[in-house]
């Protein structure tokens, strides 16, 4: 989603420690893999089936994610807890598909016992889990939560105690002070003294993405694509009568449609001849209008975050103006110029510098504000630049890691000779997977136009 919206990105993490990962498939797009025009929309699953996907991913997670983050960062323990409909933003992405929120307090407790063992994994709470934390509390024997919680903890004498309280990024900062205070009174002092704030394990489990999700987030931002081409072609915009208010809403009523939902209200607007900056609101779609549109849909858990471009094509044309083709080539070398500047353990700020400098040193005019991608839109893990701030930035301090999803958000700006030499800023924002070692576009990448026809 575009940072020149009213929604402003999260602060995320700076931090320097990368924890290790298990490798995750690369998703079946090939590096700068052009998108398919007009594709069929996918087959969306029944909420039933959903689960079942939902849940395989979540024990998978579990099983493979969390012990290398907690060994990489010399945790032994970790503490999350979460109330009903206030949730710790990690607590929610580990809830089973039956447990949309917390019920009463649920109150999650990793545990490393070292030598190789697995990580124990334990509800404190009232109502169980399904099978992926084992009940660790009856409230008839111990009626107070917390005391049950500090007698785990002392049973298991952990050296180092981590929770997620964080003033850098909201995704690590899921502890309120009441559940602190409430939890250490219950604690003895020598135990109180082992709790330690880390942002790395909220961070590393929310932005890294397994295998099997990257089997299916083809198909998730496949199904963005194609409400995307349909909303930007004649079937929906009726030049010199449809508004560019009519295409946003068409959007949102096609996610009700297709029984998914938004992460933010669409964007839709024009960039005109003769006319500064972008058109939205009631403004009417005219012959020649180069359309923009700023879309993400939530389907699976996961998210998507699309910008293209269209063409209202006038009388007599069966192509798009030259020049405007020519500004769509240059946003691609900016992309094809963030996107060969990933390093693993490099800071978003790092990343930035390297990527403006080649794009720079082609003659083009770049502007980037790239970021990462999965449970959330706008999701954790390090910044790559902020379309009001090309210099480093504390927000990019965060290192990149592999196995996680981007949003290849970016613009550029170029001369159209037949629009009178005029300045227009193509902005484009494309879905892609770091593997540690390349950046492939999940669904392919955009790097021509969606033409609306004239109808016959």
């Amino acid at each position: 989603m575009t940072r020149f919206s009213r929604f402003a990105l999260l602060p995320l993490l700076a931090a320097v420690a990368l924890p290790a990962v298990p490798a995750a498939a690369q998703p079946p797009a090939a590096l700068n893999t052009e998108e398919i025009d007009r594709p069929a929309y996918p087959q969306v699953l029944s909420m039933r089936e959903r689960a079942e996907v939902r849940d395989g991913w979540l024990k998978e997670r579990l099983d493979t994610v969390v012990a290398p983050l907690m060994r990489e960062n010399g945790v032994d323990m970790w503490v999350l807890i979460a109330r009903e409909n206030f949730e710790d933003p990690v607590v929610q992405t580990m809830l089973d598909a039956k447990s949309m929120h917390a019920r009463r307090r649920t109150i999650l407790v990793f545990f490393d016992p070292g030598a190789g063992k697995p990580i124990e994994r334990l509800t404190v709470s009232r109502y169980g889990l399904a099978d992926f934390f084992k009940a660790a509390w009856e409230p008839e024997k111990e009626p107070d939560q917390f005391k049950r919680l500090a007698q785990i903890i002392a049973e298991r004498n952990p050296k180092k105690i981590a929770i997620n309280a964080s003033s850098l990024t909201a995704y690590a900062d899921g502890m309120t002070l009441s559940q602190y205070e409430d939890m250490t009174a219950a604690m003895t002092p020598e135990l109180r003294s082992r709790i330690v704030r880390t942002d790395n394990l909220a961070v590393g489990w929310l932005e890294t993405r397994i295998p099997a999700e990257m089997e299916r987030y083809p198909e998730i931002v496949r199904l963005a694509h194609a409400m995307i081409a349909e909303a930007l072609s004649e079937k929906v915009i009726t030049p010199g009568v449809t508004t560019t208010d009519d295409v946003v809403w068409w959007l949102r009523d096609k996610i009700a449609e297709m029984r998914v939902r938004t992460w933010f209200q669409p964007s839709v607007s024009v960039m005109r001849q003769g006319a500064s900056g972008r058109l939205g609101g009631n403004t009417v779609i005219q012959k020649g209008d180069m359309l923009w549109t700023d879309f993400g849909i939530t389907y699976l858990g996961l998210n998507t975050d699309t910008q293209h471009l269209g063409y209202v094509l006038r009388d007599g044309e069966s192509d798009v103006p030259a020049g405007l083709k020519a500004g769509r080539l240059a946003n691609n070398r900016v992309q094809d110029a963030l996107t060969s500047s990933f390093r693993v353990g490099d800071s978003g700020n790092t990343v930035l510098a390297r990527a403006r400098a080649k794009a720079i040193a082609q003659g083009l005019q770049p502007s980037i504000y790239s970021h990462p991608i999965g449970y959330h839109g706008h999701a954790a893990g390090a910044s790559i630049g902020f379309w009001d701030n090309q210099n480093a930035d504390p927000r990019g301090e965060y290192r990149l890691r592999p196995n996680t999803a981007w949003s290849i958000e970016l613009s550029a700006t170029a001369a159209v000779p037949e629009w009178g030499g005029q300045l227009v800023t193509f902005p484009s924002e494309e879905d892609a997977f770091f593997d540690g070692k390349v950046v492939r576009y999940i669904d392919g990448r955009q790097s021509g136009f969606h033409l609306v026809r004239p109808n016959p």
